[in-house]
């Protein structure tokens, strides 16, 4: 538990952890690759089948699609998000599949008492359907992503959005994801960033960002939240 004096009182804070979902949580790219296809087939072009955006997964949306349609010198970028959301929400988020070791991270994070929020540049609804088709959702106190009007895009104000709506403090609180954006998101709230090495990008990418630690295994991730958070530079 983390805790601090107010007064010649002692008030006792639960400390969170806020996990991204893709990369982090899921290896949700069979998935995010079938739906990207299906947009850009949408929009009438015709996708190399050695079409690979790992690099990409982890963006945001718009962000990815752009990048998809530069090569066809198209800027349909609403159009092909609106197709690949209507693809994924019909059958590629049931491409997901948990990295090995993550339901006992899970289960030992909260039962260490733990506050485990979902933050996730993905759609919430898509989110909370992955959750529950996986029956993660339990775990967690609160499941939070992007939404419909586009302000929640970002990890910044994704994460800012979080500790204000369920009242928690950037020092008690620790952002685990795969990506620079979820390391910088987390130091521009004030919060500590820990990136995880089974994701969709490289030690370089997280170390450059300025992961305050790096976890190697997914099997390993229960374990660091909680040395971080019981050792000398606590949450």
């Amino acid at each position: 538990m983390c805790s601090f004096a107010f007064g010649r009182y002692l008030r006792i804070m639960t400390c969170s952890v806020l996990l991204d979902l893709d990369g982090t949580l899921i290896d949700s790219y069979p998935g995010i690759l079938a739906s990207c296809v299906a947009a850009l087939r949408a929009l009438g072009h015709e996708p190399d089948e050695t079409l690979d955006i790992k690099r990409t997964v982890g963006s945001p949306l718009e962000d990815i699609m752009q990048i998809l349609l530069r090569s066809y010198g198209d800027d349909r970028v609403g159009e092909a998000v609106t197709a690949y959301r209507q693809h994924y929400g019909e059958s590629g988020l049931l491409g997901s599949v948990p990295y090995p070791g993550i339901r006992k991270s899970l289960e030992e994070m909260k039962r260490t008492g733990l506050r485990i929020y979902l933050a996730t540049s993905k759609r919430a609804i898509f989110a909370r359907r992955i959750l529950d088709h996986l029956k993660f959702a339990t775990y967690f106190d609160g499941i939070d992503g992007s939404v419909p009007s586009g302000e929640l895009d970002h990890k910044p104000e994704l994460l800012a959005h979080i500790l204000s709506k369920h009242g928690l403090s950037p020092s008690d609180s620790l952002m685990v994801g795969d990506r620079r954006y979820d390391i910088s998101g987390a130091h521009a709230v004030g919060m500590r960033g820990l990136g995880v090495l089974w994701g969709y990008r490289s030690r370089d990418e997280l170390e450059t960002a300025g992961a305050d630690q790096l976890v190697d295994s997914s099997a390993d991730l229960a374990g660091t939240v909680l040395s971080m958070r019981n050792g000398k530079q606590s949450l």
